[in-house]
């Protein structure tokens, strides 16, 4: 039994130690094989061949309006005379007209939307504070190419104009969107010219942060500007002003005009902030730069501040119910105006068409919303009392007292 044992046993010992042996060997063989086929087989590294469509709504969007987005640059004569001088040595030769173009620097550049071809012109949409104070307007197309712009008409106060273009290399217009049916959260899409030509053609996506937003700015003649807008979170640079705000369906549903860049009055930082301007609004305003090259805006006659700009104690003195926290107060009016006879200084507008008034771009944004010759009802408080008046627009701003 034990001679047995011994001999049954021995061979399971050595079967086991070559089979250790033997799998070592392959392993380490193997190992060195593999070693073998990656490192030598002398092959380039190449991109995968898995090909895929990237293809988005957002993709698609901005594809359906990104011909119609263009550059716009303003030209203005240059204040440099060594650099005029240069020109002139350059181009010599050349008659008076020729000279004074070569005195041109680009001043500012901003964007622009193609909006309509009528004929053999196409009509660019841009703010007004892109092309202000320019002596050239030069459009450049998505594709690169650069075309003359000649102004139709601007507006200061809505800060918009209109630049027209020979429409021959224009392939693509935008459709503007009802701005009344946008929701906060919606998908919105920025498209222009961040910090200029050398970044035309840049999409940046973000939402809808807010309607109806109040922006008020003086532009560079001090005159304060009052707008409604979209605000939004999309990135918004100086360049994209002028461009396009659009939906998921590349409709343009703004006009990007603004956003807030500095500190807070905290010292906190703000980021995030762009505005733009509503298309329903715009259309008003193009539409009547095109047909008059400026706009008409019926007028009452009278200077105002905000109610809630005011101090406590100065509130006090108005004497007006506690109930009431909004509202405009009229500082003056205007002799010869709408306004005249019907309102007094320090009455407080509260309504108007039985809309609320809360702050002086309410009141701009429903006024500016009628014609010379239509009728308005005001209701406003005299102290305690609560009083209504029918006022009819029969003149416009261009009849304002200047000093006012």
């Amino acid at each position: 039994m034990k001679k047995n044992g011994k001999i049954k046993l021995l061979p399971t010992i050595l079967v086991g130690f070559l089979a250790g042996l033997v799998g070592a060997y392959l392993m380490l063989n193997l190992s060195g094989r593999s070693n073998l086929s990656l490192n030598d087989t002398g092959q380039t590294t190449t991109t995968s061949k898995v090909v895929y469509n990237n293809t988005t709504d957002t993709t698609k969007a901005a594809k359906t309006v990104q011909d119609a987005v263009v550059s716009v640059i303003n030209y203005q004569k240059s204040s440099n005379s060594s650099l005029n001088d240069f020109y002139r040595q350059m181009f010599g030769g050349q008659n008076d007209s020729n000279a004074n173009n070569n005195d041109m620097n680009v001043y500012s550049e901003g964007s622009g939307v193609i909006y309509k071809k009528s004929g053999g012109s196409a009509y660019v949409v841009t703010n007004n504070h892109v092309i202000d104070g320019a002596e050239s307007i030069e459009i450049m197309l998505s594709d690169g190419t650069k075309v003359v712009g000649d102004l139709v008409g601007a507006d200061t106060y809505s800060d918009l104009a209109v630049v027209k273009i020979a429409a021959d290399k224009v392939s693509t217009v935008a459709e503007f969107a009802d701005s009344d049916k946008l929701n906060v959260g919606e998908i919105a899409i920025a498209m222009g010219s961040p910090l200029g030509t050398e970044y035309a053609n840049s999409v940046t996506q973000g939402i809808v942060s807010s309607l109806s937003r109040t922006v008020t700015l003086k532009n560079d003649n001090g005159e304060t500007i009052s707008t409604n807008a979209i605000q939004t979170d999309a990135a918004i640079n100086p360049g994209n002003s002028g461009g396009a705000l659009i939906n998921i369906k590349g409709q343009v549903i703004g006009i990007n005009s603004s956003k807030i860049s500095s500190t807070s009055n905290a010292g906190e930082a703000v980021e995030g902030m762009g505005f733009a301007i509503p298309s329903n609004d715009v259309i008003k305003i193009i539409n009547q730069l095109e047909k008059n090259g400026q706009v008409t805006r019926p007028a009452l006659g009278i200077t105002m501040a905000d109610l809630t700009e005011l101090s406590t104690s100065v509130i006090a003195e108005l004497k007006i119910p506690e109930s009431v926290t909004g509202g405009i107060v009229v500082a003056s009016v205007q002799e010869g105006m709408p306004a005249s006879n019907k309102l007094k200084q320090y009455d407080v507008i509260t309504k108007i068409d039985d809309k609320d008034i809360t702050s002086s771009s309410d009141l701009q944004s429903i006024l500016y919303g009628h014609e010379i010759g239509d009728t308005i009802k005001v209701t406003y408080y005299r102290g305690k009392d609560k009083q209504t008046t029918d006022i009819k627009l029969t003149k416009s701003t261009q009849d304002l007292d200047s000093r006012n």
